[in-house]
């Protein structure tokens, strides 16, 4: 059956087993880009782990409408001592979904526990003397030396730094924390949760929100609805179908080609809130062979046409994707076309061929994870699979499902016991708008994020980018940052998708950035 015959066939009865219409009001029904496979957000920067936990966990900053960090469960700071000391004090009345208080030492823990693998964490750890609780309400960082960062870091996004009792936090970032407490307006219903199928949250009847209008992951979290649900859906006419028959409220990210077809719906809003977009990425696992050689990483550069990746991932309508996107976020004072001829120059397959072979690449095997069931992913996997195919690459194409994906990439093992080579991803637009949120360039080896690339002169450039006191220097070392980075070649930049969500029109309040559920109400 065809994906359009699907569709209406849906208003006839429902497609969903178990998906009854009319339940109890107050029940959100949302459909995410995949399954919710890891439930801990310190041991993973996958996008629905972070979704589900913006809503079990709080953190000790927000970020607004303009990617500027806001004191969220702070209510606020002290700095002393020439910028080296930050005195936090914690809002009143803030508690845990197992009904303990949140205490100072409660957020120590969690910062601990996060600084030892967060990419931006471990550079904040490095620089500190001393974190202490030294009241129930008061969190003290004192540094080796002025470090305005702070709310940035506590504030991210991806890669968040989730507020959690101090017990779980004592946990190894190794080991994943399944047990889920935090502070957000929502907590986690463990016992209705099925591993490929649902997750289940209620609202928490003890949070108390901030003052203030919510923007993105600052100010007031209230929730509206009683329940939410997450459907994991993987085939997309059936996703679409429930959605138009009203038997989910919300679906993430609708595919390119059935997009028309929701937005023609009297019922549908179609609509980017995340405006910042995401970064499309082939990335490499820069440990295993033949990516190890920078050489080989890049000679691919000369044929890609990112054009090719985003018309899979996005369609054909421009207005969702933008392509000669460099590693900065388009539009941002970082953004730079340092070396970008490495992208927007004549594309040739020969070259590509030729400057493999001159780089040393002699048919070694190359592991390509592919998530079957993560639609977007899964359309520029194809694109570069056959791609690779064209230009020579030992290509061992493995179609997996996204939480084994997830689990594969932690693994740093050759690729004959399990390890990797390369995958498509994204990651959110707004890391990439400043050198020290963009985790993905960073060149610290086997102590960064998955793939692990190696760069001393990265480095000494984000050290100089720190030490420099003007816009107009920070601008250029980003630029000489892109440079080095088409020598490096951490990832290559396939472009900037703007994906939009698809929801009934019963909700309202709909906040830009991520997938959030607090301020949504259902009609």
């Amino acid at each position: 059956m065809k994906r359009r015959d699907v569709l209406k066939a849906g208003a006839a009865g429902a497609l969903l087993p178990g998906f009854a219409i009319g339940q109890a009001a107050k029940v959100l029904k949302f459909v995410p880009q995949a399954d919710l496979a890891l439930l801990d957000p310190v041991q993973t920067t996958g996008l629905v782990t972070r979704n589900h936990a913006m809503m079990v966990f709080d953190t000790l900053y927000g970020v607004d409408n303009q990617f500027q960090p806001q004191p969220q469960m702070v209510a606020g700071h002290q700095i002393t001592d020439d910028g080296k000391t930050w005195t936090l004090t914690l809002r009143d009345k803030l508690a845990f979904h197992d009904g303990t208080p949140v205490l100072a030492r409660d957020a120590v823990a969690s910062i601990e526990r996060w600084s030892k693998v967060d990419v931006l964490g471990q550079l904040m750890r490095a620089q500190l003397d001393e974190l202490s609780a030294p009241t129930d309400k008061t969190l003290r960082f004192r540094f080796k030396k002025p470090f305005p960062m702070l709310p940035l870091a506590l504030s991210k996004t991806s890669g968040m730094c989730p507020i959690m009792p101090a017990r779980l936090a004592a946990t190894e970032p190794s080991v994943q924390v399944t047990e889920m407490v935090g502070s957000g307006p929502f907590r986690f219903v463990a016992g209705e949760r099925v591993p490929g199928s649902r997750a289940v949250y209620q609202k928490f009847a003890g949070y108390v929100p901030r003052e203030g209008a919510p923007a993105f992951t600052s100010g007031g979290k209230i929730a509206y609805v009683d329940r939410v649900e997450w459907h994991t859906i993987p085939d997309a006419a059936t996703a679409a179908a429930a959605l138009q028959s009203g038997e989910v409220d919300w679906w993430e990210q609708p595919i390119p080609d059935l997009i028309p077809i929701l937005r023609g719906h009297k019922d549908i809003n179609v609509q980017v809130h995340d405006k910042a977009g995401s970064m499309a990425m082939i990335r490499f696992n820069q440990l295993n062979a033949p990516f190890d050689n920078p050489a080989v990483r890049r000679a691919l550069l000369a044929g890609i046409t990112q054009a090719d990746y985003m018309m899979a991932a996005m369609g054909e309508d421009k207005l969702r994707w933008r392509d000669n996107v460099g590693f900065f976020l388009p539009g941002t004072p970082f953004a730079n076309d340092g070396g970008m001829a490495a992208l927007t120059s004549a594309r040739s397959l020969d070259k590509v061929k030729k400057d493999l072979a001159a780089a040393g690449y002699k048919g070694e095997k190359v592991v390509m994870l592919v998530p079957t069931d993560f639609a977007v992913l899964n359309a520029m996997s194809e694109v570069a699979g056959d791609y690779f195919k064209r230009v020579g690459i030992n290509l061992d194409y493995q179609s997996l499902d996204w939480g084994t994906v997830l689990q594969r990439l932690a693994s740093k093992q050759p690729i004959d016991k399990g390890g990797w080579s390369l995958f498509c991803n994204f990651v959110p637009g707004i890391i990439t708008t400043a050198p020290p949120l963009h985790t993905y360039m960073r060149g610290i080896g086997a102590k960064g994020t998955f793939g692990w690339p190696e760069s001393a002169k990265h480095e000494a450039l984000l050290d100089t980018f720190f030490n420099a006191s003007t816009l107009p220097d920070q601008q250029r070392i980003a630029r000489e940052m892109q440079v080095q980075a088409f020598e490096d070649v951490p990832y290559i930049p396939t472009g900037l998708m703007l994906q939009p969500a698809a929801y009934r029109k019963s909700l309202s309040g709909v906040l830009d950035g991520s997938p959030l559920f607090y301020n949504v109400k259902k009609a």
